[in-house]
């Protein structure tokens, strides 16, 4: 990954439970950075880094990862307190994704108008199952569409992978073999075609490939782990596993997904669980969009409002003329 020096602070990003920033650097580019002090742990940038990289190298559509060097003192304006402590305790190297201004949220609203396709859709839940990623679901689907200023066609763009790779927070209980929860992954009404995937994708997933990738995370985000003497030891642990989570594919791989009728009707029965014990007065309040509670589609929730306009990403929008330093 390229080194980059943050040069400005602009703004938090307060619909992640992470709280990362948006900030300038000093290659005229502009990233959402994820902070190393973050209540998520540096784990959750290991897995940002493994997965958003094998993603890459598997042809599906990923912002750039740079390695940021942030000094808190470039966001001596930010007026929260619990925001400022969060950029004093992560001085140093953090972690950058290129910015995508007017991305939109792939929520259900979204999904609806927005056509996927399905070998496309496999290729992702492949992936999802492969790394054990828990949050790609229609609730927080982690997919966002763009460019959406009407210069090209909009595309599907993966982000956020820090919830992935959940056998390391337990070494001692992983099972490589381990099925796949994907009842309410984001796509799964789309007809992922993940036979395919897996035909296409796990011989290209090598030890080779999974080695360059792991080189990738510093040796900060690995040292101090119990379960590994070293960052070298920890660096193997993850190519042993994705290794032999490769192999075992026929164990995990997804392929019965639940149609729309299923989706609606558990949807409607975890509506009708939390109407459980209210008062009458609470029983049929509106949900946010102003529909009643049993008219909830599945997977519906409020609309997003996306990720807003602003700065350019790096080079200026990819779809435009490229911008120059001055």
């Amino acid at each position: 990954m390229r080194k980059v020096t943050a040069t400005r602070y602009i703004a938090p990003l307060h619909s992640g439970g992470s709280v990362p920033g948006i900030v300038e650097a000093d290659d005229c580019g502009t990233y959402v950075v994820k902070f190393t002090g973050s209540s998520q742990g540096r784990k959750a940038l290991v897995a940002e880094v493994i997965v958003g990289e094998l993603a890459r190298a598997l042809g599906l559509r990923f912002p750039e990862l740079v390695l940021v060097d942030f000094d808190p003192v470039i966001a001596g304006s930010e007026p929260h307190q619990e925001v400022r402590e969060l950029h004093e305790a992560s001085a140093g190297t953090n972690l950058g994704m290129d910015y995508l201004p007017g991305a939109r949220d792939f929520t259900p609203e979204v999904a609806e108008a927005f056509p996927v396709d399905p070998v496309e859709a496999g290729r992702i839940v492949w992936l999802d199952a492969l790394t054990v990623n828990v949050d790609r679901t229609v609730h927080s689907s982690n997919l966002m569409v763009w460019p959406t200023l009407g210069v090209a066609e909009p595309r599907l763009w993966l982000i956020d992978h820090g919830a992935a790779l959940v056998f390391h927070h337990r070494w001692d209980a992983s099972d490589p073999a381990k099925a796949y929860d994907f009842r309410h992954h984001a796509l799964g009404g789309h007809g992922p075609d993940v036979r395919a995937a897996d035909a296409e994708l796990a011989p290209r997933v090598t030890e080779e490939l999974l080695r360059s990738l792991t080189a990738g995370v510093p040796d900060a985000w690995l040292a101090g782990d119990p379960d590994f003497a070293t960052p070298g030891a920890a660096r193997e642990a993850y190519v042993r596993y994705l290794g032999a989570r490769v192999r075992a594919s026929a164990a995990w791989l997804p392929t019965d997904f639940p149609g729309a009728e299923e989706l609606a009707a558990e949807n409607a029965r975890r509506a009708a669980r939390s109407r459980q014990g209210r008062p009458a007065w609470l029983k049929n309040v509106p949900d946010l969009h102003g529909r009643p509670w049993g008219d909830r589609g599945p997977g519906a929730r409020p609309a997003a409002a996306g990720r807003a306009p602003g700065p350019r990403s790096p080079g200026g929008c990819r779809t435009c003329q490229p911008l120059r330093c001055s």
